[in-house]
């Protein structure tokens, strides 16, 4: 395992959500509701930095590493499903877009896995409507994590209205996936090797 400044930084993404997940649990005499609020939003906000920053230092630095690049999207995984379940929680998200978005994760993480052992990884690579789904996402958590209005404007207004976008992209981006892979499944049904 690389120790290298790109992948201390993934590392710091997963070290956070415990922090993230935690800060919920204490109790409001301690840190008020809306308190917590900023807190989490603000360790978020700083978890999607330096998921932005570890591949531009990679990239830079040339610095990466196959540990690297599976490490990095497990990381950006991880966090997004825990803030998920904590909006869950605190009832500031519907159940479905939930399941959408984990499920999804799930399920196109396992057929990457798949595509690349019969050598079609290329197929399920991350699309521009996938990377869209991910800025719609990246955008409503932060504002249903924060919740408060700030002046006029309302984030749980706005972020419903960006995490259902995220939901419905959701369910597009992984019917393309899903597509791109039907050729290969119909060369390689075993998947056993390249497919032919």
């Amino acid at each position: 395992m690389p120790l290298n400044l790109p992948n201390l930084l993934t590392w710091l993404r997963i070290v956070l959500i415990p922090v993230f997940v935690g800060i919920f649990y204490f109790p409001e005499i301690w840190v008020s509701l809306p308190d917590q609020n900023l807190i989490a939003t603000v360790i978020f906000a700083v978890a999607a930095i330096t998921d932005w920053f570890d591949g531009y230092l990679a990239r830079t630095l040339n610095q990466t590493s196959a540990f690297g690049a599976f490490l990095d999207p497990v990381a950006d995984k991880l966090m997004v499903a825990a803030a998920l379940l904590v909006l869950l929680k605190l009832g500031r998200v519907h159940e479905l877009v939930v399941l959408i978005i984990i499920g999804r994760e799930i399920t196109v993480s396992a057929l990457r896995e798949w595509m690349a052992k019969i050598g079609g990884s290329k197929s399920v690579a991350v699309s521009l409507l996938g990377k869209v789904k991910t800025a719609a996402q990246m955008i409503s958590i932060p504002m249903l994590l924060y919740y408060d209005n700030i002046g006029d404007f309302d984030p749980q207004f706005t972020g419903t209205w960006l995490i259902s976008i995220a939901a419905f992209l959701t369910i597009l981006s992984m019917m393309y996936y899903v597509k791109a892979s039907i050729p290969h499944l119909l060369k390689n049904p075993s998947g056993d090797g390249e497919a032919s």
